[in-house]
C-alpha cells in the first residue's frame, strides 16, 4: 500500500483546541513549544491536532475567531521549527459532534448547519492552503452512524470540492461511518483526486482499551480486562455493554473468533484491500489505551497494533499526548514509557 511519507507515526494534541477548557489560560498552559519538541525527541514525524469550532468561529457572526486561530498559527510555526508535520482536525462542527447524540441528530439532514461545516472549511482551506507541503486536513472527526453513509459522503464530497477551491493539492482525510470504523472504509468512494486518504481510528478490543471508562453507557468503572483478553472476562462485559456487541467485532463469538496473534492483520486487511484497489494510503488517526488499563497489557497492545501498522505500512497518530483518560506522558505510563514510544 502507498506509504503515506511525513504522517507515519504521530501523537493527537487532545484537550487544547479540542475536547478542552475554552479559557485562555488553559489554551496557553495546556501546550507549549517544549512539548512540541518533546514529540519530535519521541521519534514522531507529525502531530495530530483537533479543533472545535468554537475555537475558530463564532456561529452568531458567521466569521472567523481570530484566538483560536492565533493557536493554530502558533502550533504550525512551533511544528516548523522542529521539523513536525500536522493533520489539522475539524474535531466539531456546528451541530455535530462525535460524542453528543441529541446534539448531532439533525446535522445530516440540515441544509443549515451544513452550511456553516463547509462554510468553515472554506475559511480554514484559503488561509492554510500554502501549507500543504507539510499538512492535511481531516474534514470531520468520526461520523458515527451506520445509518447515514449515503449523507456522509454526499457532504464529503461538497467539502472536498470547497476545500479544492483554495487547496488544490492538499491531502484530504476521509474516514468512514462508524467512528471511522475500519469496517467503513469499504463504503468510502473512490478518490476525488490523487491527493485523498482514507482514515481510521481503531480502539479494538473496546473491552480493554475502554475498560472502566465513564463516558460509556453501561461500562462499569470498576471493570478490568488483560491484553490479551480473557475469554470469560470479555463475554460478561459484552453482555453488560451494549455498545460493544454493537461495534467493529461485533458480539462475543465473532470477536473471539478475530482476537489471537494476527488480530491487527486481521482486522485491517479489508481496508487495505480496498485503500490498495483505489491507489489510495491508509492513516489512522486514532488509537490508544485508557490509562485504567494495566501497563504491562497497554504495552502489548502498542506493539501488536504498531506490528500490523508497520506491516500495511499504515500512519498513524496516537490518542492522545497528554491527560484525556490516555495521555502518554502522564503518570501511569512512566514505567514503559521509553518502551512504549518506540511502538507508536
Amino acid at each position: 500500500m502507498i506509504r503515506l511519507d511525513g504522517y507515519m507515526k504521530g501523537v493527537n494534541l487532545g484537550g487544547w483546541l479540542s475536547q478542552g477548557s475554552l479559557e485562555l489560560s488553559h489554551i496557553d498552559s495546556f501546550i507549549k513549544e517544549d512539548d512540541i519538541k518533546r514529540i519530535k525527541e519521541m521519534g514522531c514525524d507529525h502531530l495530530r491536532l483537533p479543533v472545535d469550532f468554537e475555537n475558530i468561529y463564532d456561529e452568531k457572526k458567521m466569521c472567523d475567531n481570530e484566538i483560536g486561530y492565533k493557536y493554530i498559527d502558533l502550533c504550525i510555526s512551533w511544528c516548523k521549527k522542529h521539523g513536525l508535520n500536522v493533520v489539522l482536525d475539524l474535531h466539531k462542527a456546528p451541530g455535530y459532534v462525535f460524542d453528543d447524540f441529541e446534539y448531532s441528530s439533525g446535522f445530516f439532514k440540515n441544509e443549515k448547519l451544513q452550511g456553516l461545516f463547509l462554510d468553515i472549511w472554506d475559511r480554514l482551506s484559503k488561509r492554510y492552503s500554502k501549507y500543504s507541503n507539510m499538512m492535511i486536513f481531516e474534514m470531520l472527526n468520526e461520523v458515527t452512524s451506520f445509518d447515514v453513509i449515503d449523507e456522509w459522503n454526499d457532504l464529503a464530497l461538497r467539502c472536498i470540492k470547497t476545500i479544492r477551491k483554495n487547496a488544490p493539492d492538499v491531502k484530504i482525510l476521509y474516514g468512514g461511518v462508524g467512528y471511522s470504523s475500519v469496517k467503513a472504509v469499504k463504503f468510502i468512494p473512490a478518490p476525488y483526486d490523487k491527493n485523498i486518504v482514507y482514515n481510521i481510528h481503531c480502539y479494538e478490543p473496546m473491552a480493554f482499551s475502554h475498560q472502566g471508562a465513564y463516558w460509556v453507557d453501561k461500562m462499569p468503572l470498576d471493570f478490568r480486562i488483560s491484553y490479551p483478553v480473557e475469554e470469560d472476562k470479555y463475554r460478561e462485559i459484552t453482555e453488560i455493554v451494549p455498545s460493544i456487541k454493537e461495534g467493529t467485532l461485533g458480539d462475543a463469538d465473532n470477536a473471539l473468533k478475530l482476537l489471537g496473534d494476527d488480530f491487527f492483520i486481521n482486522l485491517f486487511k479489508e481496508a487495505v484491500e480496498w485503500a490498495e484497489k483505489n491507489n489510495v494510503s491508509l492513516y489512522c488517526g486514532e488509537y490508544g489505551v485508557i490509562d485504567r488499563a494495566d501497563t504491562k497489557s497497554t504495552l502489548r497492545w502498542i506493539k501488536h497494533i504498531n506490528s500490523a501498522f508497520e506491516h500495511y505500512n499504515i500512519g498513524r497518530a496516537i490518542w492522545s499526548y497528554k491527560k484525556m483518560d490516555f495521555g502518554i506522558i502522564d503518570d501511569h505510563y512512566k514505567d514503559i514509557y521509553d518502551e512504549l514510544i518506540k511502538y507508536l
